[in-house]
Formats: structure tokens, C-alpha cells, sequence
């Protein structure tokens, strides 16, 4: 009986090759790989030739499916390769490693999301600096991704990693899981006479340390166990950078990619394949500038002593030739290139739950291809293709799966278009599977989950969000259920701040149901009650408010004044100004006040005389100082064009702020530079300039010769308000 134990980096294809010269070598009866035991069934799908890596296996607890591990594959990975060249073979393969029936027990020992071994330092690293190297992938990458001679490596790799396991101590989840290791490799030493076992290097030494079967054994009895599920999901390049979070992860997987499939010409590959991404973005990349930096980067390898120029060495050439000392085309090249945008493909025989099926198969109908480039997507609603697409988005963002993002639309006229920022993300596999237990299908799914939802909450604005998502879903179910959630609840409610957050959403249920051909006339007397109270309420709701309450209030009352905008009819737009104009002259907080007078403003329901009286009011040395910045404040919150020619108001902001001594000042300037910051960096700078063109924002009706140098005085305190310069 012979046991050979390659270890390996997770992802590597020198690594790969590796392996790959030591399976051609020792033909093993059987080979064991690093990995969950608990998805041995899903191994045999590897062999398939639809299954295109990156690609990752999700194992989750089946009850608890947010409880789950990815592990993920490229096809430099070592693992990968070992099983592809089993399974092409005949040779059993199995996995080894600690059951994630016992990693995802809840409260048990590992809960995490990604694989990778957690808890201690890593060993390349160490090895990288003793070896002199600050950068541990570089110190890799030349050592073992760079060799030309396979022969010895594992061999040197088992000494290096008993030498640094020497006299540390491993965290308990190490010892069971290195414990489930052995009793799994003494079983296939029992059934065949040559084993290969690929792992992760730390776990080498173990594997042949002179332990016990009934100390294994010991160690993992009675552990607690959880039902599990596995299955292939597609991964993406991005996923495999160690940036991304994955423990495990490499540097630069794009690159890998080049090297695996190239071998000792992939550095002539990798300048070829950059030299064709700048010309696809219109950057000159002659063939000459590519022979040039293949020479450059052999040169660079010959002084660094490197039998092929690295990722390194290729980094400089192409900077100095195909980039022209550019950085800002080097990070392109690097996210794009270096890391990679590819997505995997699993084959369909995959197990997969119902709702997964279903969204591959509307994927398919409606032409929306996963892919992990964010890609825009422009709806006409008026069209069914195009609103059939909205449905499925709407759906799967009630369901949380946000592969699709809404982004407002601009420059479309009506309620006829929508604007989609698309973008897989390979998690989404998960919220899919958490998200199968409301339905079978997306439509089932996200019904069952919204009235879920509506059930469980009182909150008047959360259902009237529900009910806005189930018209934009077209889930006749459940608006019908949430109407009468709304209508009971808008009945009981007295809390005018909830009905002012709540109205929005009807309002747009209103707007939008005739679009998308649903029927919202039930809608209309909800909105119109709920509008009456709010109408009447909101002058009780502004009184006696700190701070904190007062900006709530405000909140909430902008969130009316859409609706109102929205819905468009003079009859509301007479009783809101209505009731804005009842809080704009009552003793209430100035936050409230200020921005009362900006909504009516918007609204054109004042002039700029009227605006001015009430500016010369609340800025009056009469005002508290602190009352009159607050009110400042709500009157400059949105746009600055509506305010940029109100003359009236920039001459009394200006003679309260030459009012103020110079302590209250100091007190107050973060105040007003809080105001003025909300304000687009264009506006400050219109605003600056009005005020530096002759120390006045505004030309006075009589005109008055200025002093230039008590303006030039100042100018440095307007500076530091506006945050600008006035130079």
C-alpha cells in the first residue's frame, strides 16, 4: 500500500501542472481531494463537458440555506484538474475534509460563505518572507506557478509546511477537520493499494503524521449534524481574487487563466491579448509596440533571474510600451485582464431547486443572459416584451435577489420607461434557494414572500411599499391583499408623519397602473382620504418638535410634496399649499419653516417680494441665531436654481451674517456650512460667483458705489461657508 500527498495552493496553474505530471506518474487506484464529503454525489458531474469554469459548488444546510459554503474552481485549479483527469480515467474519486453536515450546524463550527481555512497565518506568506520576498504571491508565482521542472516540488512543499507546523498549536476546527482527513484516507487505503490525496499544503504534514484511528475517532464523536444539500452554481473570475474577500483567493485569476492555457508562451500571449483589449477601446497598440514589450519583459526576467518574465516583469513592459507610462490604462488592464470578467457554465443536468429552473428558463424567453459586465437596459412599458422583462426584475427584487438595480429615468417623457443596471452576482444562488420556500416559481415565490411581508408589519408605510412593489410585480394577489391592509390600517392611523412617508407609494400604484395594465381604481379613495388628514393633520404634527423629530417631519412632508407633484391634479396642489402655508408663519422649529417656504417656492405659490419679507423675518437679529440657521438650512435644501436669483433672500442672509459677533459666528458656521453643503459643487461655485461680483449677491434697486476693500474682507468668510474659493 502507497500513499502519495501532492499539496497544493487552491489556485494555481503551475500547482495544476504539477499535479497533473504526478498523476500521469504514479496512476493512482484512487484519488482523494480537499473538499466537502457530504457532496461526493456531485463529483461525477465535473466530468461533463458543458460544465466551464469558473464554477463553484455551494454546499448549505437545507433547512437553513443562508448557512452555506462555496467552494470554487477554476480551470487552473489543482483540485479541478486531478478530478477532471480521474473521472477521464475511471479512477474513483472522492473528498475529504470535516462533513459540512457538522461545519453548518447552527451555532457549530464554521457558518461562513466562503472556502478557505480560516484561523491561521498564511503559510506562503511565511515562506515568502523567509525566502526575502515582501510579496508572498511573487515569491509563489516565481517558485512553483513559474517552474519548468515539476520534479521534487512536493516533495520540498511536505518539509517546507512540517518545518513551519513545528511547534504551533492548531485551532480545535483544525484538528477535527485534519482528524476527518485521515479516517477518510484510512478508508480508501483500505480498499485500494495507491492512493494520491491532493489538499491544501498546511494539511500535509498531518495527513502522514503517525496518529491514531481511535484518537480521530475521539475527537469526532457525537458532533452535531445538519441535513445538506449540494449543487454546481457559475462563479466569476472577479470571485476568485483574494480582493474580493475570498480567503483562498490569487491574485490575478485572469492572468492564471493565460499562463494554464500557454504555458512557456504566455508572456507572448498575455501582451498579444492586452495589445487587442486597447485597440477595442480605440487606444493605438501597433504590433511593433507589442514585439517590443515581449523583448522588454524577457529582459527585465533575465536581470530579475527568472527563467519567464512574470506578472511583474510584464506589468513594466506593457507600462512603458502599450501604455505609454499611462497608469490610469494599466488599472484597466488590471481589472479587466488581470482579474477578469468571465462567468462560468454548469451543465443542466445540475441539481438545482425548482426556482432556479424557472429563472434559467425566463432568462432564456426574455434574452436576459447572466453576466457579470453591468449592463443597462432601457423598458418601454407600453411594449409586453419589454413589460414582462420589468415583471421578472420587480419579482426577483421582492424575493431579494437584486440582479437587476432600478435607476431613475431621465430624459424619457411620461411613466412609459424604466432603466435597469444589470449584473450577476454569484450569491444570488443562495437567496434563490432561501427564496424557494415562499413558490416554485419566481410569480409563486415572490407572491408568497409579499404577503409574508404584510402580514408581519403594521407599519402603514411598509405596506403601502409592498403594495407599490405588486403592481410593478403584477401580482393581482397580492395587491388586492394589500389594499385592504392599507385600508385598514389608514383607517386607525392618526400618525400623519406615517401617512405622509405611506402616500408616495400609493400615488405611484395610481400613476403606473394603467401602464402596466392593472387596475388601480381601488387606489384612488385610499389616497384621497389619506390625503384629506394629512391635509389637516400637518400643522399639529409640526408643533412642539426638537431637532431630530424635526427633520422626520420634513422628510416626510418632501415625500407628500412628490406625490403631489406626481399626481398632478390642482385640486391637491390648492390644499397643499394650503397647508404649507399654515406652518411657514407659526412659532415652529425653523428647520420646519425654511423648508415649508422651499415647497412653496417650488410650487410658484410665492413671489420673490414674499420671499424676501419672510427671509428679512427669520434672519432678523431679533431671531435666535441657532433658530435662524435651522430655518436657513430648510430653505436651501435641493436645488440651488430656484434660489440663485432670489435677490431679496441672499441680501438678508447677508445682513444677518454681518450682524453676528464673532463668537456666535464661529458657533454657527458649521451650521451654515452644513446647508450650503447639500448644494451640487456647480451650484457653489454660481452662488461664489454672484457674491464675488461686487461683494453682493444681487444688484440692489438703487445703486450704491462699493467699498472694494471692506469686500475683499469679506471674502475669506464667505469662502469658508460656501466651501469654495473666492479668489
Amino acid at each position: 500500500m502507497t500513499t502519495h500527498v501532492l499539496g497544493i495552493r487552491h489556485h494555481g496553474p503551475g500547482s495544476a501542472r504539477s499535479v497533473l505530471a504526478a498523476l500521469e506518474r504514479l496512476r493512482p487506484d484512487a484519488l482523494l481531494v480537499e473538499g466537502p464529503p457530504d457532496a461526493d454525489d456531485a463529483i461525477a458531474l465535473a466530468g461533463d463537458a458543458a460544465m466551464k469554469p469558473p464554477i463553484a459548488l455551494l454546499v448549505y444546510a437545507s433547512e437553513e440555506p443562508h448557512r452555506a459554503v462555496f467552494y470554487p474552481f477554476a480551470r487552473f485549479s489543482p483540485e479541478w484538474v486531478a478530478i477532471r483527469w480521474a473521472l477521464a480515467r475511471g479512477v474513483p474519486v472522492r473528498f475529504m475534509d470535516l462533513p459540512m453536515a457538522h461545519q453548518l450546524v447552527a451555532g457549530g463550527v464554521r457558518e461562513d460563505r466562503a472556502s478557505g481555512d480560516p484561523g491561521r497565518d498564511d503559510p506562503i506568506g511565511a515562506l515568502g518572507r523567509a525566502a526575502g520576498y515582501e510579496d508572498a504571491e511573487a515569491w509563489w508565482e516565481h517558485q512553483i506557478e513559474q517552474r519548468l521542472d515539476p520534479s521534487g516540488v512536493f516533495e520540498a512543499i511536505l518539509e517546507a509546511m512540517s518545518a513551519l507546523r513545528e511547534g504551533k498549536a492548531s485551532g480545535d476546527e483544525e484538528h477535527k477537520r485534519e482528524a476527518s482527513m485521515r479516517r477518510i484516507l484510512r478508508k480508501a487505503e483500505k480498499e485500494f493499494a495507491h492512493v494520491a490525496v491532493v489538499c491544501g499544503a498546511w494539511h500535509a504534514p498531518a495527513l502522514l503524521a503517525d496518529v491514531k484511528a481511535k484518537d480521530d475517532d475521539a475527537l469526532l464523536k457525537g458532533l452535531p449534524k445538519a441535513k445538506i444539500t449540494s449543487t454546481w452554481i457559475p462563479w466569476t473570475s472577479s470571485r476568485l481574487a483574494y480582493r474580493s474577500g475570498y480567503g483562498a483567493g490569487v491574485g490575478s485569476p485572469g492572468f492564471y487563466d493565460v499562463v494554464w492555457e500557454a504555458g512557456a508562451t504566455a508572456p507572448t500571449r498575455w501582451i498579444a491579448r492586452v495589445a487587442q483589449m486597447l485597440r477595442a477601446d480605440g487606444i493605438d497598440a501597433s504590433p511593433a509596440s507589442v514585439i517590443e514589450g515581449v523583448r522588454l519583459a524577457e529582459a527585465l526576467a533575465a536581470m530579475r533571474d527568472r527563467a519567464i518574465p512574470g506578472l511583474d516583469d510584464l506589468r513594466d513592459a506593457v507600462r512603458a510600451t502599450l501604455c505609454e507610462g499611462d497608469d490610469a490604462r494599466l488599472m484597466t488592464i488590471r481589472a479587466r485582464l488581470e482579474v477578469g470578467e468571465e462567468l462560468g457554465e454548469v451543465a443542466e443536468g445540475a441539481p438545482a431547486v425548482p426556482l432556479q429552473r424557472d429563472l434559467a428558463a425566463q432568462q432564456k424567453t426574455l434574452r436576459l443572459k447572466p453576466s457579470t459586465e453591468i449592463k443597462t437596459l432601457d423598458l418601454d412599458l407600453r411594449q409586453d416584451f419589454d413589460r414582462a422583462r420589468s415583471r421578472l426584475l420587480h419579482r426577483l427584487s421582492i424575493l431579494g435577489v437584486p440582479w437587476g438595480v432600478q435607476e431613475e429615468a431621465v430624459g424619457k417623457s411620461g411613466t412609459f420607461h424604466e432603466y435597469w443596471k444589470l449584473q450577476f452576482d454569484p450569491e444570488h444562488a443562495v437567496a434563490l434557494v432561501e427564496a424557494n420556500v415562499y413558490g416554485n416559481t419566481i410569480e409563486a415565490a415572490a407572491i408568497g414572500k409579499a404577503r409574508q411581508r404584510l402580514d408581519e408589519t403594521d407599519d402603514l408605510a411598509e405596506v403601502t411599499a409592498t403594495l407599490n412593489a405588486a403592481v410593478l410585480a403584477d401580482l393581482p394577489a397580492v395587491i388586492e391583499h394589500a389594499l385592504s391592509r392599507v385600508q385598514a390600517l389608514s383607517a386607525l392611523s392618526s400618525d400623519v408623519v406615517r401617512m405622509m412617508n405611506a402616500l408616495p407609494s400609493l400615488v405611484r400604484v395610481l400613476r403606473w397602473g394603467d401602464v402596466r395594465e392593472t387596475d388601480a381604481r381601488r387606489v384612488l379613495p385610499i389616497v384621497e382620504g389619506m390625503f384629506e388628514r394629512i391635509v389637516v393633520g400637518l400643522p399639529t404634527a409640526c408643533a412642539s418638535l426638537d431637532d431630530e423629530a424635526a427633520v422626520r417631519v420634513l422628510e416626510a412632508a418632501e415625500q407628500t410634496h412628490g406625490a403631489v407633484l406626481l399626481l398632478d391634479r390642482p385640486a391637491d396642489r390648492a390644499d397643499w399649499i394650503a397647508a404649507l402655508l399654515s406652518i411657514v408663519d407659526r412659532p415652529l422649529h425653523g428647520l420646519l419653516r425654511g423648508g415649508a417656504l422651499r415647497l412653496l417656492l417650488e410650487l410658484r405659490a410665492i413671489d420673490g417680494a414674499a420671499l424676501g419679507r419672510r427671509a428679512r423675518l427669520a434672519l432678523s437679529p431679533a431671531e435666535e441665531p441657532a433658530t435662524a440657521a435651522s430655518w436657513l438650512e430648510g430653505l436651501l435644501r435641493g436645488s440651488a436654481v430656484l434660489l440663485l436669483h432670489q435677490d431679496e433672500v441672499w441680501i438678508a442672509l447677508d445682513a444677518w451674517l454681518a450682524s453676528l459677533n464673532a463668537e456666535v459666528f464661529q458657533e454657527l458656521l458649521p451650521l451654515v456650512r452644513r446647508a450650503f453643503s447639500a448644494f451640487e459643487p456647480p451650484e457653489r461655485r454660481a452662488i461664489a460667483e454672484r457674491i464675488a461680483r461686487g461683494g453682493k449677491p444681487v444688484a440692489r434697486e438703487t445703486e450704491v458705489a462699493l467699498d472694494l476693500e471692506r469686500v475683499a474682507l469679506v471674502k475669506p468668510i464667505l469662502s469658508r461657508i460656501l466651501g469654495v474659493s473666492l479668489s
